[in-house]
């Protein structure tokens, strides 16, 4: 892909990442960064004896995992300014280890700012797993850069 700026932003346009299998080693090095050790993450005979039978990857670990993708797609390699809020995030379905996901993302609105060198961009975070079912979404908007805010001054 190629960097997009404001201008190439039109709502309802969907970019998809490639597939990313979630790991043991992801699940523990989330632990590790998060201080998170609750047992249905950590205790693999705790979480046996859950409604999931097995360890549940930190849901959080799913909105790094979208960011992560997000700069895979390559869209917003030399354009994004900053993120600017996290909304509605629902955690829908467990993420589970070997679980391969992937990240629809959805653009909701372009809105230019009042200087012409840049705007935000609504977007809608869609988690998908192997088995095609929403693990988690939400929005977030994202300051860009136009094309003329993009040149040497």
């Amino acid at each position: 892909m190629h960097t997009y700026y404001l201008e190439d932003f039109k709502p309802g346009q969907v970019f998809t990442s490639t597939g990313r299998t979630i790991t043991e080693a992801d699940l523990t090095f989330f632990s590790m960064i998060s201080g998170d050790w609750n047992p249905i993450h950590a205790d693999a005979e705790f979480a046996s004896k859950t409604r999931y039978g097995q360890r549940v990857v930190h849901g959080t670990l799913g909105i790094a995992i979208c960011t992560g993708m997000l700069q895979q797609l390559g869209i917003f390699e030399e354009s994004v300014i900053a993120m600017l809020n996290l909304r509605e995030w629902k955690f829908l379905a467990p993420l589970l280890i070997g679980d391969t996901v992937h990240l629809e993302l959805e653009i909701l609105g372009v809105e230019p700012g009042k200087s012409g060198k840049s705007g935000k961009i609504c977007r809608r975070f869609r988690l998908m797993n192997q088995a095609g079912t929403l693990v988690q979404e939400g929005d977030s908007d994202v300051l860009v850069l136009t094309q003329a805010g993009a040149r040497p001054v």
